[in-house]
């Protein structure tokens, strides 16, 4: 039997690979992706915090996290599972942005 008071809940990380990391584009994006979703959003660059609603454009924009920073995802509340994992497929895709390979540093 399913508890009805059970709150789905998510919790993953991802690294920036964006050439720029967490800025202004990159910003909008994130929040623009989590005002979709019901369940509350917090991103956070430490397992421990502090955390930050992500659907805040200027608390997203205060993190300020470089490319190569692990962003921690915690969601909470209906459609968590859904809205982590569309998160996730936004950072570990660049942002839709062009994404630095360690590779692309040496030659450039």
């Amino acid at each position: 039997m399913k508890n009805r008071n059970a709150t789905e809940q998510a919790i993953d990380r991802a690294e920036l690979v964006n050439a720029v990391g967490l800025h202004a584009r990159p910003s909008v994006r994130l929040t623009q992706l989590a005002k979709t979703f019901e369940c509350r959003v917090e991103i956070a660059l430490s397992a421990d915090g502090p955390w930050v609603d992500a659907k805040s454009p200027v608390k997203v924009m205060r993190v300020k996290a470089p490319r190569g920073a692990v962003l921690h995802v915690r969601t909470s509340g209906p459609g968590a599972g859904a809205a982590a994992k569309a998160l996730m497929t936004l950072i570990r895709g660049g942002f839709g942005d062009e994404t630095v390979q360690p590779a692309d540093l040496r030659h450039g």
